[in-house]
């Protein structure tokens, strides 16, 4: 369905990134992957699907290294067709312990580093009358947590760039909207199990349990394949006209 279409992920060397990234090359995309650590080894993973994979490494709280980064992919594959705003933080205190540093460096990377790419990409995709902003917010872009502020913040104005940038390109072939993910067994929220299992000297099965009866009615933790096959529907044509929305993948949390 996507074959000659580039879709450039960001922080995608790993968890729901990644997923989203596989799941778009099964359907013929050409990959542009981004993040830190090793990226040898998700770039094989990619190009085994069968489709080109090019890497950039750049910092997402740097808007000149993001240039550099939306300036390669048009460069070695053309033009970025789908952009996936995916590379995420995460700081956990209350507001009056919260570091400064830690609230701009969650902004930047969260919120701010998915207008500076959309900026960049949307010309080119008005142009050709097609193209997909995928911004992958998470629940926390919809309900609110304790400790989370710079994280809350950041996803709820993942939302609403969603949600201006939808209308903004209403009358042409390009959309915009965004995932909200609940629990994802990613390796941040592996951390977070690890940390309450050593907080509350409990076994990581009774760490995850805890974890997942706090908010998630399910009880299961959402994949990131799954996350990768509702990328897919976004850039189907089913979805030409869906426009602006947050999708929650959450188990039920926001229900409740």
């Amino acid at each position: 369905m996507l074959t000659g279409k580039t879709a450039l992920v960001t922080g995608s060397t790993s968890g729901i990134g990644l997923g989203i990234a596989k799941a778009l090359a099964r359907q013929g995309a050409n990959i542009v992957l981004n993040g830190f650590g090793d990226s040898s080894g998700p770039q094989a993973e990619v190009a085994a699907l069968g489709v080109k994979v090019g890497y950039h490494g750049a910092d997402m709280s740097k808007p000149d290294e993001i240039e550099a980064m939306m300036a390669y992919a048009a460069e070695t594959f053309g033009q970025v067709d789908i952009l996936v705003n995916n590379a995420g933080i995460q700081h956990v205190a209350k507001v009056q312990d919260f570091p400064v540093e830690r609230w701009d460096a969650v902004i930047a990377i969260n919120l701010s580093s998915a207008f500076h790419t959309s900026r960049l990409a949307l010309p080119a995709m008005l142009k050709a009358n097609w193209g997909r902003i995928i911004n992958v917010a998470s629940v926390h872009g919809l309900v609110g947590s304790a400790e989370k502020s710079a994280y809350v913040a950041a996803k709820h104005g993942i939302v609403g760039l969603t949600k201006v940038t939808a209308l903004e390109t209403a009358t042409s072939g390009v959309t915009c909207n965004a995932i909200c993910p609940g629990w994802v067994l990613t390796p941040l929220v592996q951390k977070q199990v690890d940390a309450k299992a050593a907080a509350m000297k409990l076994s990581n099965e009774e760490a995850t349990k805890l974890l997942l009866g706090e908010k998630e009615p399910s009880m299961q933790f959402t994949t990131p394949e799954e996350l990768g096959e509702l990328a897919v529907f976004f850039c189907s044509p089913a979805a030409g006209n869906v426009r602006g929305v947050a999708w929650n993948m959450d188990g039920g949390w926001a229900a409740q």
